[in-house]
């Protein structure tokens, strides 16, 4: 039974990721919009320095409690690599530096949407009429912002949002087809298998744009954006989810995803990165709608 200090711990979490999470969106648009870093690159930092901290993390692990990886799950970490961390990272990058930090946060959101949809087609699973209430909302929200809600003016791109919708689709890929592993490893087993093999993919590819990037011109402000996002969303906040999960509902988890564009568009609109109207008003209400109701449509109700 949850104790009202694990429930506690378990809602503080849950905030301050996601409250992270939404505060990660502006501040990499803001790192991109320097026309210094590129998307890839900005990618492979997230990706290097993910590498770093939870392999160190690992290594002061005490002995009983690091894990081995058997043989035959290596092939499974490297292909979960591609979609769940080189795919993710690029699309969610290159999405940012296209779509202003509303749509791309709102479009975040629809992760449990993608994986219900994977998960009616790979695991057969049961899809009642709530749920697919819920997916035509979340669509047709999607959809609307992309279409309308996207404008030059506010930094929006529907090739933006795309790309942002593609990188929740290749990590619903990885919740659903790679079930097994994500049940047999720790979080930061995977985590750091996940971000090796990632870089080992993508950087021979990008190590040029790497090299080329002109280092000592970005701003101090800039590298504090990219400071909090290697530290607090890459990492830490990496161990704080596993609180939420551990003492909350899954739907209670699912809907603390709305923080994430809340924080993204105060800290944007703040930041005169962009303007918030009707139909991004509209559109987001619309895909929260949507995403909740998939969210809870396993509820037993009494």
């Amino acid at each position: 039974m949850t104790t009202p200090s694990q429930w506690r711990a378990g809602h503080i979490s849950l905030f301050l990721c996601n409250t992270i999470w939404g505060a990660a969106v502006p501040m990499s648009k803001f790192i991109l919009a320097g026309g210094i870093i590129s998307s890839t690159v900005l990618a492979d930092i997230r990706i290097l320095s993910g590498t770093l901290l939870f392999w160190l993390a690992s290594s002061a692990l005490k002995p009983e409690r690091k894990e081995r990886v058997e043989t035959k799950d290596y092939w499974k970490l490297f292909l979960a690599a591609f979609f769940s961390t080189v795919l993710v990272q690029l699309f969610y990058m290159k999405g940012i530096s296209l779509s202003s930090p509303t749509e791309a946060a709102v479009c975040m959101t629809t992760l449990p949407i993608w994986t219900v949809l994977m998960s009616a087609l790979h695991l057969h699973e049961k899809v009642n009429a709530r749920k697919v209430g819920g997916i035509l909302l979340g669509m047709s929200g999607t959809l609307l912002i992309t279409l309308y809600g996207s404008s030059t003016a506010s930094g929006g791109s529907i090739s933006g949002a795309a790309c942002c919708l593609l990188s929740q689709i290749s990590y619903g890929v990885y919740l659903v087809f790679f079930q097994d592993i994500i049940k047999k490893y720790s979080p930061i087993t995977l985590m750091k298998w996940k971000y090796l093999f990632g870089l080992v993919m993508l950087l021979p590819f990008s190590a040029k744009d790497m090299f080329l990037t002109q280092w000592p011109a970005i701003s101090s402000a800039a590298w504090l954006a990219l400071a909090f996002i290697i530290i607090f969303s890459t990492f830490i906040s990496y161990f704080l989810v596993p609180f939420g999960q551990k003492y909350l509902q899954p739907t209670t988890v699912a809907m603390y995803n709305y923080l994430q564009p809340v924080t993204a568009t105060l800290l944007a609109v703040a930041a005169s990165q962009e303007t918030f109207g009707l139909v991004k008003a509209l559109a987001m209400l619309i895909v929260f709608l949507g995403v909740w109701l998939v969210s809870t449509s396993g509820i037993r109700r009494k």
